[in-house]
């Protein structure tokens, strides 16, 4: 046998997991096995429902990383890591959307101890899901941004909300419905007024709330519905209820349109 059949890749030992935006059966079937064989569970309790730790095994030790440092929620995986134990860190939504999951992965990586992202479903996905809209539509948009409002994290200067409303896409905000002035000051840099706006508290959660508005209003409304923090802010055409986002079809399948699995019928 040859030396390259002899080496054998180390057993993943670590695996991120997106628990999703909040409803936990809306974590992915691998993620949920994931969590049913863990020994050690470091879930960001601070965004991740609870609930979804049901999953976990009676007797696995369960860690909540609200309150812990880089320096202690590693600590805690690398040591179960080298004794041989199975870890899962619980992200909320997508481990790869505003997570920290590279100065995590840094760490195992200088370790050698090798890990997995396993994908989420974010909040922008889920917020448009409980809208009943789309993200894109043929003629208005074809284009998503996820962004966030400039707070302790700072954002680009190329990537200010004033710049990107240039585009007139849909926009999906992110940790930032606490400073709504200062979003629709930027957004009015780009979009109209009467742009279409949406914010969902707590998507697929029990107590979600959905607000909608215009560029104009939304500001006002939520503050009347009192929501600080925990939600998606939408703008854009597509989740409007006006003419602009009646009647815009997706070619697929259009009876004129003819493709490898379909010939055209008009």
């Amino acid at each position: 046998m040859s030396r390259a059949k002899k080496i054998r890749k180390k057993p993943k030992t670590v695996f991120f997991v997106g628990s999703g935006p909040g409803d936990p059966e809306l974590i992915t079937v691998k993620g949920k096995g994931l969590l049913e064989n863990a020994d050690v569970i470091v879930y960001a309790g601070s965004l991740v429902k609870e609930k979804v730790l049901q999953y976990a095994r009676h007797n696995a030790k369960i860690f909540n990383s609200a309150s812990m440092t880089l320096n202690e929620i590693m600590r805690v995986v690398v040591n179960a890591a080298k004794a041989g134990k199975k870890v899962v860190r619980l992200h909320t939504g997508d481990p790869t959307l505003y997570s920290a999951l590279r100065e995590q992965a840094d760490v195992l990586e200088k370790r050698g101890i090798p890990y997995e992202v396993i994908p989420g479903v974010s909040s922008a996905f889920a917020s448009a899901a409980s809208l009943k809209k789309e993200l894109t539509m043929p003629e208005i948009t074809q284009t998503v941004i996820f962004t966030r409002l400039e707070g302790n994290t700072a954002v680009p200067e190329k990537e200010r909300l004033s710049e990107l409303a240039k585009h007139q896409a849909t926009i999906c905000i992110f940790l930032s419905v606490g400073m709504i002035d200062k979003v629709v000051e930027e957004l009015k840099q780009g979009y109209a007024d009467d742009t279409p706006a949406a914010v969902v508290y707590r998507a697929t959660w029990e107590d979600e709330k959905i607000v909608k508005g215009t560029l104009k209003n939304i500001a006002q409304k939520i503050k009347k519905a009192k929501i600080k923090k925990h939600a998606m802010i939408i703008f854009g055409e597509t989740i409007g209820e006006g003419q602009k986002a009646e009647g815009k079809r997706s070619k697929l399948y259009d009876k004129d349109f003819e493709h490898g699995y379909r010939k055209k019928r008009g």
